[in-house]
């Protein structure tokens, strides 16, 4: 292995390492990613076009290589897919965003116990005063990402609903399941959406560790 290359797609072939090493957590981890990939109240479409949201949030470039091919073997389009990123960056950029309103309460010395609170979030329209040209662009690429395309509103905010779980906002987890809630979204189908984003999210540390794997073995081969 090259010590400069940290990332090539046959590094990931050495994840099987893992059944010997930790056998039981890894077994245990691969069916409940199973579980939480397989068709059930949301298409097994939406849920790897879930999970390529939730890749491109994580950065494991692992992720995104088998979920794109995942993705594809199931007949979604690049440009299905291409929504689904462009959510993943509305919604990481968004937290960013809306983590500001706490900023805002810190920067004036708000003295409450309570970091969050459903009402500081209207604290964001300050944003437009503050930084206008920047705030309303990003708020008319966030709505244009949301509206209706390939993707409906509806599979978008249950992709919006992971990504959210994954950039542990909040805000924005109130925000789209409030908005989904309102499309006629189902609790259980909010619950598979965070089933994948849990998925992913631990997947995309486990997928790491062949990098780790990599690392050890060239410290031993240093030594």
């Amino acid at each position: 292995m090259s010590t400069n290359s940290l990332y090539q797609k046959n590094y990931f072939n050495r994840l099987g390492e893992f059944a010997n090493l930790s056998p039981e957590s890894f077994h245990a981890f691969v069916k409940f990613d199973t579980l939480a990939l397989k068709e059930g109240k949301l298409s097994a479409k939406l849920k790897e076009l879930i999970a390529i949201a939730v890749a491109h949030t994580t950065g494991c470039p692992y992720c995104i290589e088998l979920h794109i091919t995942q993705a594809k073997q199931k007949n979604a389009s690049k440009e299905e897919a291409s929504e689904a990123i462009m959510i993943a960056t509305a919604l990481k950029a968004g937290s960013v965003l809306a983590h500001g309103v706490n900023a805002l309460n810190a920067y004036d010395g708000n003295t409450d116990e309570e970091l969050y609170k459903e009402q500081y979030f209207l604290r964001i329209k300050e944003f437009s005063t503050l930084h206008s040209s920047a705030f309303n662009a990003f708020i008319d690429f966030d709505t244009k990402t949301m509206k209706d395309g390939l993707l409906t509103g509806y599979e978008k905010e249950l992709i919006a609903i992971a990504v959210a779980h994954t950039t542990g906002c909040p805000y924005c987890i109130s925000l789209h399941v409030q908005a989904a809630k309102k499309l006629g979204v189902s609790k259980e189908e909010i619950t598979e959406s965070i089933m994948v984003a849990t998925a992913l999210k631990a997947g995309s540390a486990l997928a790491h560790g062949v990098n780790a794997l990599n690392a050890y073995d060239q410290v031993a081969l240093l030594t």
